[in-house]
């Protein structure tokens, strides 16, 4: 499943754009990849992140895995959810599953992610 609303990145991470901001998380492949999260490492609001650097990571019975952000800006806000529920990315990845909202700083990053066509094909898909 690769929402076609969305944008994303070749280390597996979508990104839902709305005006100045972004929506972070990682994609249902990456989910079934890493199996059962168990634990996930939110960065803090107000935290600045710099595109493609670990903001955060996410600890599954199989592995841990940085996700990095996919733009440059700064961290407005994490989704709490997931201290209490880390399954959550597992259950409903691209909803309840988010992980950061991010300021953008410059929209010309924004360009440099992918469509849901082009990572369709980065994970043979398409």
């Amino acid at each position: 499943m690769v929402p076609s609303n969305l944008r994303y990145t070749e280390d597996h991470e979508w990104v839902r754009v709305e005006k100045d901001r972004v929506i972070v998380g990682i994609t249902e492949y990456a989910q079934e990849e890493l199996g059962d999260v168990v634990y996930v490492d939110l960065p803090a609001a107000g935290e600045k992140v710099k595109a493609k650097e670990a903001i955060a990571s996410i600890e599954s019975v199989k592995a841990v895995s940085d996700i990095f952000a996919p733009i440059t800006g700064e961290v407005l806000e994490v989704n709490d959810d997931l201290q209490h529920s880390p399954e959550l990315i597992n259950q409903d990845p691209y909803e309840k599953g988010w992980i950061a909202e991010i300021e953008v700083t410059d929209p010309d990053e924004l360009e440099k992610l992918i469509s849901a066509k082009e990572y369709q094909k980065l994970i043979g898909e398409e």
